[in-house]
């Protein structure tokens, strides 16, 4: 095939591959046609004609092009723990086995069933790898949040220690996180573009966690989380849905929803709170009311948080949310305490002490399990694992102090339980329909001639 073309001055040499095309322009001396005279293509053996890529080394040029390398990173990210899935820098991730990675992707390219699969194979480890890691730690933090609410139960009643004081020192002692990011050469107010978004989220947290624990002033601890929990859970899916159009599966509203009914089997008042039999005192009503509010609030509040930072998860890593929310829990929680006029009391034994170092220490641990699940699962998701925190906070209250649960707050926290373990069975035991379904979806992108 030959023909001619005029370009300014510049001669442009075209080879046609069935599915590429490569140009290459030369400048040279204006084209003047001549009659007669024909642009020369080159052909086989002539010179500039290996420039195009060959069918032989098609497999390697599909694994220099950008599409292959994102397929490839996108399958790689989930292997990093407690941090970000950064597409500006995630080409770092494959530095390791980067020889054999290539030679299985240019396998692959060329229709190999056998590459193919061992492709698929890695990177089916690399996934229930990762995923067996964030469930292990949104189940680890479940278990520190109901240690959480035993230890603030126990520092308000046995050492009058205020729950917003608790949440203070709790603010303050978390500061030193901002060695984390400093360590990594990283802005700890997060990155250019992203930082309005992350005061946004900070501030959403604290004040979150300022209306939870204030609410404790008027309500029980156990109804307070139940309801901070239930109203999160909620939330989380509906504004998922509205800001990142991030949609639940059938299977997860089903399950979500059977959790949901087992806390709202908690919540159900029992027979001493009921006051059938006895006129109610407006103020009681209203103080308990208020309470209710306060930890619906809450609830709000953090699922705006769980949504804002799961939109920016790629950007922001945990540490650098760690800082965020105790700084501002920092500003947010003395402001509280000045509108309020509440006091606070030092703890002045050693077993206080102790006690306030172990609910900091669970906040820390429930804070970065769940941040992190933020990173790969959806923000209902992760609210609704939380809800295991119910049942672990009711056994470790019956093992300090034994006191009979009612039949509808053992039935609901089987409903929990039993929902949180279909939940974490359903994402870590796929069926084999679904993987040969993905199997197939993803051999034939292979195949496919627009890569």
């Amino acid at each position: 095939m030959e023909s001619a073309h005029l370009l300014s001055g510049s001669k442009k040499r075209v080879k046609i591959h069935p599915q590429t095309v490569t140009a290459k322009y030369a400048t040279q001396t204006p084209y003047a046609p001549q009659p007669g005279i024909h642009t020369h293509f080159p052909q086989p053996g002539d010179e500039g004609y290996d420039d195009a890529p060959s069918f032989e080394d098609f497999g390697s040029f599909l694994e220099e092009t950008s599409d292959k390398k994102q397929l490839t990173e996108s399958k790689k990210w989930p292997l990093t723990l407690f941090g970000s899935k950064d597409k500006d820098t995630s080409h770092k991730l494959q530095v390791v086995g980067e020889g054999e990675g290539s030679e299985v992707g240019t396998k692959a390219a060329k229709g190999s069933g056998k590459g193919v699969g061992e492709q698929l194979a890695s990177f089916g480890e690399a996934s229930v790898s990762a995923s067996r890691l964030t469930w292990l730690g949104l189940l680890c933090a479940a278990l520190a949040h109901g240690c959480l609410i035993v230890l603030t139960r126990m520092a308000s009643e046995r050492f009058s220690l205020g729950p917003l004081f608790l949440l203070l020192v709790r603010s303050v002692i978390q500061l030193p996180s901002v060695a984390a990011p400093l360590n990594k050469a990283e802005s700890p107010f997060g990155p250019e573009g992203y930082r309005l978004r992350l005061l946004f989220y900070g501030i959403s947290y604290s004040l979150s966690l300022c209306c939870a624990y204030y609410s404790l002033t008027f309500v029980s601890s156990e109804n307070g989380s139940t309801t901070w929990r239930l109203a999160t859970t909620t939330l989380s899916a509906t504004l998922a849905f509205l800001l990142l159009e991030e949609k639940l599966g059938l299977a997860d509203g089903i399950t979500l929803a059977a959790g949901l009914c087992g806390l709202g089997l908690v919540l159900l008042p029992t027979a001493d709170e009921s006051y059938e039999d006895m006129p109610v005192d407006p103020v009681t009503f209203w103080r308990g009311a208020f309470g209710w509010s306060l930890s619906v609030l809450a609830g709000l509040w953090m699922a705006l948080a769980l949504v804002g930072y799961r939109s920016m998860k790629d950007r922001v890593g945990v540490a650098t949310a760690l800082f965020t929310v105790s700084w501002t829990g920092c500003l947010l929680t003395p402001a509280t305490l000045i509108l309020i006029q509440e006091g606070w009391s030092w703890p002045m034994s050693l077993s206080a002490w102790a006690i306030l170092l172990g609910l900091v220490a669970s906040s820390i641990a429930a804070f970065l399990g769940m941040t992190h699940a933020l990173t790969r699962l959806h923000p209902a998701l992760v609210s609704a694992s939380q809800s295991l925190e119910i049942p672990v906070a009711m056994l470790l209250h019956l093992a300090i102090s034994p006191v009979t649960p009612n039949a509808a707050e053992v039935v609901g926290n089987v409903m929990i339980v039993l929902s949180v373990g279909w939940l974490v069975a359903m994402k870590l035991l796929p069926s084999r329909g679904v993987g040969r379904c993905q199997r197939e979806e993803y051999e034939e992108i292979l195949d496919s001639p627009i890569k």
